[in-house]
């Protein structure tokens, strides 16, 4: 079993900055690649952004050049640093772990363990 808290969602005008973190324990963190999905109200949750063990990145076309994810193997963490956040980034963010080959890493299918979710809002 791998456990995953996220922190530092919140309340941001658009165009602000937020970091989020999330913590994982149970397992050895660098046989896992992580994600970052949303969730926002009345949609399906949808992919944001991947990082491999290695440090390979792979982005949403809706947040490339904006989101920058990033992972430490020896604390165990897994990052996502969200500039110029806009009104259609507010969601539920979700920080999601999964082994193996991965066909996509775009697909809720492809992970194993789910976080509980840190909420991010961005007003107009």
């Amino acid at each position: 079993q791998v456990q995953l808290v996220e922190s530092g969602g919140g309340l941001v005008q658009a165009g602000g900055s937020l970091r989020l973190s999330c913590a994982a324990s149970g397992r050895t963190f660098s046989n896992y690649f992580m994600a970052w999905f949303r969730q926002a109200p009345g949609k399906e949750r949808e992919f944001v952004a991947a990082c491999w063990s290695g440090g390979s990145t792979y982005y949403a076309d809706s947040v490339k050049g904006r989101f920058t994810i990033s992972r430490d193997n020896a604390k165990s963490t897994v990052s996502l640093q969200m500039n110029s956040l806009k009104p259609d980034d507010t969601a539920v963010y979700y920080c999601a772990a999964g082994q193996g080959i991965p066909p996509t890493v775009k697909y809720r299918y492809e992970y194993n363990y789910w976080g509980q979710g840190t909420q991010v809002t961005v007003s107009s």
